[in-house]
């Protein structure tokens, strides 16, 4: 009912470390704390990252105290900034571009994960009204990643955000307003805890149908067997939330990332394009 068949693919925002000079191990700064095991300025390799750009303890970064970098999604950035916005060339073999490399990185992680939401938004029959706006803005969006590194870095990110975000929210509309008159068995209310401190919650079973959780706090809630189907999970934070047997079928805005920050098991309900998470219980 709500998905496009024909919808542009996403497989350019999707992660290909062989082809990326390990950025998010050296570029992004991060500090001891329950995510990281250490301190680590930006631009300052990791001590875990190899002369291959891989890392040497991958297999068990949880278990070594980087549960952080599991979360992390550069959604296609790191290959894109390493392959075609400097060309292939390498910072530790040409030092003298590793500044601006590094300064690059970060923006085009956010452009990137724009065009996910966006491309997302697109793939929505229910959006069809405003299905020429999200080309005009998708086409945009990909002219600014395809800039040279030092006009990447005069992008005004908060601007092109701010009319993106418009966009974003049109579609959640559209996709709940379309939720509350579908006949079933539940009632269908309009639920809104955008930015709401739901951390700890107890929310098992709970129906969240076309829920509005945009930028929710749901740390370490129990959301077992709760109904998010077609809720707007933008920016929501599941850190150590429990989504066992939760049904995410038709939600919007979730990425991989929120599910690796979150606890969950094999009856989980995902939308297709995301994957269980390996250390899920099974």
């Amino acid at each position: 009912m709500f998905i496009n068949s024909d919808y542009p693919k996403r497989e350019n925002l999707q992660a290909d470390c062989e082809n990326c000079f390990g950025l998010c191990c050296t570029a992004l700064p991060f500090a001891a704390s329950a995510d990281f095991a250490i301190d680590k300025e930006a631009g300052k390799p990791c001590p875990n990252l190899q002369a291959d750009f891989r890392c040497n303890i991958h297999k068990s970064l949880r278990q070594k105290g980087f549960k952080g970098c599991t979360v992390f999604d550069c959604f296609g950035a790191g290959q894109k900034v390493s392959q075609l916005t400097f060309e292939g060339i390498d910072w530790r073999e040409s030092p003298e571009i590793a500044k601006n490399m590094f300064q690059v990185f970060p923006i085009m992680q956010q452009l990137h994960e724009m065009l996910w939401y966006l491309t997302e938004a697109l793939a929505l029959k229910v959006t069809h009204s405003i299905h020429k706006e999200l080309n005009i803005t998708i086409d945009k969006t990909k002219q600014l990643t395809m800039l040279d590194a030092n006009s990447l870095i005069e992008i005004d990110i908060p601007s092109h955000r701010a009319n993106v975000n418009s966009l974003l929210l049109q579609t959640s509309e559209l996709v709940r307003k379309e939720v509350l008159q579908l006949k079933d068995s539940k009632k269908r209310t309009k639920i809104d805890h955008r930015g709401a401190d739901l951390m700890g919650a107890n929310l098992r079973g709970a129906n969240l149908i076309g829920a509005n959780l945009r930028g929710a706090f749901l740390i370490a809630a129990d959301l077992r067997n709760a109904d998010l189907r077609f809720a707007d999970l933008i920016g929501t934070d599941f850190r150590d939330a429990n989504l066992s047997g939760a049904d995410f079928t038709g939600s919007i805005f979730l990425t991989q990332v929120q599910l690796n920050s979150a606890k969950g098991d094999v009856h989980t309900k995902l939308p297709s394009v995301l994957t269980i998470p390996t250390h899920w219980s099974v």
